[in-house]
């Protein structure tokens, strides 16, 4: 709470750009992140469609099988997870992102390209306040020996617990408070990943077209296929937490409450944001001041 920047609603100062191929679309793509006012939200705008927008809201998620999709009006925005995740993590809470096809370029397969066009267009503060979502009560979701659970808080907590039976992954587990710095050094490094075995079925799925070893981690049955190995040895389970940060921004406000994901993936991240937003008991909508004044009070007692 210390960080007075996090009091007002931001953007970012000047227009970046970036370009590459989308992972499962495989098509060239272009994007750029452009200031908006402030209570925009973040706005997807196809410029290949007569600048047909789509706002980051769950309100229009479409698909969330191995990525985030948003659809309005039959127009689709893919794999939108990575960036939603930094714009999220990096306290950008207004940008419009316009785009030139389908999905969300990967880049290198993790969050720190988007980190680095943040940090080169810079931030703006608003004088608007900004809002906080705090979760009141506890929320659970779970399906097939899979769970996600958001607990009170006053500040944003994330614990994810992972498993993948392969001799490298296995078991991990992470947990931390979600903070601009933190978040810019120990997730968005974090390359999206996946199994040599799976390619296959995947590519027969209409997935991974784009995929390469330039934007993600392959496993075969015991080795790693990337010349330069992993950048953490936990690299998959903080790929996960910088995923579920992405579909949690879907919400729309910053959220204060600490989130227990266990082998949880993106449709049951969207399942836990419906449930939460379908209740406006499960949570409350605080200022920066409302919130400071509160954890003063509970410091005091």
């Amino acid at each position: 709470m210390e960080d007075l920047f996090l009091r007002f609603e931001t953007t970012v100062q000047r227009p970046v750009e970036a370009a590459g191929v989308g992972l499962h679309s495989g098509v060239p793509v272009k994007i750029r992140i452009l200031p908006a006012p402030p209570s925009t939200g973040i706005v997807f705008i196809r410029t290949d469609l007569d600048g047909f927008s789509i706002p980051a809201s769950w309100r229009y998620v479409q698909k969330v099988s191995y990525a985030t999709s948003l659809m309005r009006q039959g127009v689709l925005i893919s794999t939108t997870e990575h960036l939603l995740s930094v714009f999220y993590s990096m306290s950008v809470d207004n940008a419009y992102v316009e785009i030139d096809n389908l999905e969300v370029p990967i880049l290198d397969g993790s969050g720190q390209p988007f980190v680095d066009l943040i940090r080169a267009a810079g931030i703006k503060q608003f004088r608007k306040r900004r809002r906080f979502l705090r979760i009141r009560r506890p929320v659970s979701v779970e399906a097939g020996g899979k769970q996600i659970t958001i607990l009170p808080s006053d500040r944003f907590l994330l614990t994810c617990d992972t498993f993948f039976d392969h001799p490298l992954v296995g078991r991990q587990v992470l947990e931390m408070e979600v903070t601009p710095e933190r978040y810019a050094m120990e997730l968005a490094p974090a390359r999206t990943f996946g199994f040599e075995y799976e390619l296959d079925q995947m590519r027969n799925m209409g997935l991974i077209r784009g995929a390469s070893l330039e934007n993600a981690v392959c496993f075969d049955r015991t080795s790693i296929l990337n010349p330069g190995g992993l950048r953490f040895q936990d690299e998959c389970c903080r790929h996960k937490a910088l995923d579920l940060i992405g579909d949690l921004a879907l919400i729309g406000k910053p959220v204060l409450g600490h989130v227990i994901a266990e082998r949880a993936g993106h449709a049951m991240h969207y399942a836990l944001v419906n449930r939460i937003m379908s209740d406006p008991t499960l949570y409350e909508i605080l200022s920066f001041d409302q919130l400071a004044t509160r954890v003063a009070h509970a410091l005091v007692s």
